[in-house]
């Protein structure tokens, strides 16, 4: 995932320094801590970022992910907790 963001930044420039905290905030948590990765997602220039995170983790990072995006950028994220699924199908 953070190769994929580093591509997105560098390859294609659609990432904005607001994501590109995200990113190193993720990475300074780390698998150790149950984030396994993180990068941009839609169609760049601000937006959103996705992040892979271990369930009994996700208070933790959720905390970390506020603190630092705060230090960082001076504005409060707004962060979504959702489950993977089952995805389109036929009905």
């Amino acid at each position: 995932m953070y190769a994929s963001h580093d591509s997105l930044r560098e390859d294609y420039e659609v990432s904005c320094p607001e994501l590109d905290a995200i990113v190193e905030i993720a990475k300074s948590i780390g698998e150790k801590d149950g984030l396994i990765g993180c990068r941009m997602t839609g169609a760049g220039f601000g937006g959103c970022a996705v992040s892979l995170v271990r369930t009994e983790a996700l208070k933790l990072i959720g905390r970390k992910f506020e603190e630092g995006y705060e230090n960082k950028t001076g504005t409060t994220p707004a962060i979504f907790a959702t489950r993977p699924a089952a995805g389109a199908r036929m009905l």
